[in-house]
């Protein structure tokens, strides 16, 4: 799929996410990532082929193996992607907070490039959160337009299979800062300085308060701009 399509999805200019570049080499990185958009979802990225190949996972992964979680794939990512963290703004692709919350390396079973493309990719997780083995296997999912984005995503009856937690309330934390979604916020933008106010001439404005001294020394200016009225100077000499 390569990055044309996660590159024309974003205005770098205004988004703090990565631009990165497709790597070189095979690594075994992988990340998932808390994201408040539009819905709350968790992207989940596999390292392959030199970038992150991603699903969005509406309910996040799940240790319980009867949990078929549903996850459609999304436009590869670079592998810089897998440290991002920030709030991208409102109004771009993707707006919303973002937190790491899941991050170690991944083993495939099987040859994984055979695997991916036949739709049925088997896997190990070795993570600060996610252990053990999974599954990622495509599905026709429920519209025929998502028929080739469509993969469900579930944990293999292991070891590290536990049914009885739910590992998104236990550990809702990021694994680079520690903050929870919630308490991530946006960078406060600097105060913008109130402009001066204008100096105004006294009897400038309309019911303003003239130069009474002028008007009364009987200065030929005051005189010829009539700026007051003879009542204003009756006033003044009350």
């Amino acid at each position: 799929m390569g990055l044309r399509e996660y590159y024309d999805k974003r205005d770098f200019n205004k988004t703090p996410e990565p631009r990165g570049k497709e790597g070189r080499g095979q690594g075994w990185s992988f990340c998932v990532q808390k994201h408040a958009a539009t819905r709350l979802h968790y992207d989940f990225r596999l390292e392959l082929d030199g970038v992150l190949k991603s699903w969005a996972v509406p309910k996040g992964p799940s240790f319980d193996p009867a949990d078929k979680r549903l996850a459609m794939m999304t436009e590869d990512h670079p592998l810089e992607y897998g440290g991002f963290e920030g709030i991208i703004p409102a109004g771009e692709y993707g707006g919303g907070t973002v937190v790491l919350w899941d991050r170690g390396r991944w083993e495939p079973i099987e040859e994984p490039h055979k695997a991916y493309h036949s739709g049925r990719l088997k896997f190990r997780l070795f993570g600060e959160k996610l252990q053990g083995a999974w599954m990622l296997v495509k599905t026709k999912g429920r519209d025929p337009r998502d028929a080739e984005k469509s993969w469900l995503l579930f944990k293999e009856r292991d070891q590290a299979a536990e049914p009885g937690t739910d590992i998104l309330a236990a550990r809702p934390e990021s694994v680079k800062s520690g903050r929870r979604i919630e308490e991530l916020v946006a960078p406060s933008m600097p105060a913008t300085p109130a402009p001066a106010p204008k100096r105004l001439r006294p009897g400038s404005l309309p019911g303003a308060v003239c130069d009474h001294t002028a008007m009364l020394t009987g200065t030929r200016a005051s005189r010829r701009r009539g700026t007051c009225s003879s009542s204003s100077i009756q006033a003044s000499q009350r």
